[in-house]
Formats: C-alpha cells, sequence, structure tokens
C-alpha cells in the first residue's frame, strides 16, 4: 500500500480541491458545474476524504475514485469500512456513523470497496506553481510534511495514521503549528460553517452534507473558486 502520494503539477488546468462529500455526489456535480469544472481542459479534483457514510450516494464513491483526473486520500469513514471489513469496528458504531450502506452490501462488495479504500494514500503532496500543499483528511502532526512518508513506515506509524485520519488536535488549540515545506495542509473532517485557517492547516469541510454548500478550494490560489 502506498500510503503517501507525489502528485506533480498541473500544466493544463485547474487543480480543486474539495471537503467531505459524505455520499452527497449529484450536489457536489452541481457544484463543479458552477466553477465550470472541465477535465477536458486539464482540471482535476483531490478529495480531503470522507467521501461516503450519511449521505444517499456512497456508492458512487467507488465510480468517482475510477476516474482518471479524481485523486482522493482515505478518510476516517474510509477508514471504518477497511476496519469493518477486518472484523476491526463495531456495527452499532458503525451504523451510527452512516454506515448502514456498507453493512447491508454482500461481503463480496463489502471486500472490493473497502480493498479500493485501503489503496488510498494518506497522505497527498501536491506541486502547484507556487509551491507544495500537502492534503490529508484530519492534521499532520509532524513539523515537516516530507517526513510523513518514511514516519508512517517507523515505530509511529500507526500513531501517525490515526492523527492524518481522526485527530482535531489544531482545531482544539492543542497543536496548530505551522507545518514546514508546504505552503498549506488542506483538510477536512472538522465541518465549520466557512473555510477556516488554523497556523498552516486550511479547514475546508462545509459541511455540504448537512445542508451547507461545498468548498471548492483552488490548489494554487489557496482560495476558493470565486472567492475575491
Amino acid at each position: 500500500m502506498n500510503q503517501y502520494k507525489r502528485v506533480l503539477r498541473n500544466t493544463k488546468g485547474r487543480d480543486i480541491i474539495v471537503g467531505d462529500v459524505h455520499g452527497h455526489f449529484t450536489k457536489l456535480g452541481a457544484a463543479l458545474s458552477v466553477i465550470m469544472f472541465s477535465p477536458e481542459d486539464g482540471d482535476r479534483l483531490f478529495f480531503v476524504g470522507d467521501l461516503v457514510d450519511r449521505g444517499p450516494e456512497s456508492l458512487e464513491a467507488s465510480t468517482w475514485l475510477a476516474l482518471p483526473w479524481v485523486y482522493a486520500v482515505r478518510g476516517n469513514h474510509e477508514q471504518m469500512a477497511i476496519d469493518h471489513v477486518a472484523g476491526m469496528s463495531n456495527s452499532e458504531n458503525y451504523i451510527a456513523n452512516g454506515g448502514a450502506w456498507f453493512l447491508g452490501l454482500s461481503t463480496q462488495e463489502q471486500q472490493e470497496i473497502a480493498a479500493a479504500f485501503d489503496a488510498l494514500p494518506l497522505a497527498i503532496e501536491l506541486e502547484t506553481e507556487h509551491g507544495m500543499v500537502g492534503i490529508v483528511h484530519a492534521e499532520v502532526p509532524i513539523d515537516r510534511f516530507a517526513d510523513i512518508e518514511a514516519e508512517l513506515q517507523g515505530p509511529r506509524g500507526y500513531v501517525i495514521e490515526q492523527n492524518l485520519t481522526w485527530s482535531r488536535a489544531p482545531y482544539m488549540g492543542v497543536r496548530c503549528d505551522h507545518v514546514q515545506d508546504v505552503l498549506a495542509v488542506v483538510v477536512g473532517h472538522t465541518p465549520k460553517p466557512t473555510w477556516t485557517t488554523i497556523g498552516n492547516h486550511i479547514y475546508i469541510d462545509t459541511a455540504a452534507w448537512r445542508g451547507g454548500e461545498f468548498t471548492l478550494l483552488d490548489a494554487a490560489t489557496l482560495r476558493p473558486v470565486g472567492a475575491v
């Protein structure tokens, strides 16, 4: 499993990063239409994880992930599916967090989807015209983004993985240090009414899955598309 992915600069179109989708792909498609998102013109889409659960279209995640212009990191909700197949989850807790759709699938379907989720990296290093941008689901718990790759393979690997997918430490004021060697770390996981910056973490889960609107962040400008 490749837990760290490097993506080269887009020389044709835009790189758009979207917050947690949670099974609302029709709404996402509408939001992308508004900004005239065009894979044909070279636009690429990056998910910060949590494509599934809570919404009515979680099964669509596999279709989106198969698109050649789509990239994604693994969120804690993808991890819950992986853990269920591995026999490491509590079904009642999983259902409470929106996983009933997954539990209703056949064993083979669960295994196939979990394998696709397990193949997702925990961190993406994205090259832009202005420098590197990091993408993870929750937070970066170390000072240098590029050190994530080695840390995941080391003795603290499990702890680092948990921080990348589950932690809300910067938001709670426990850790909001500036992560070195990237312009910003773009994350989801912690829903907010509007996109928020803490340190150089940019939070873009603006709760589109519960009535808000998607934040579509331009990786080159580190601002939502259309924002002044």
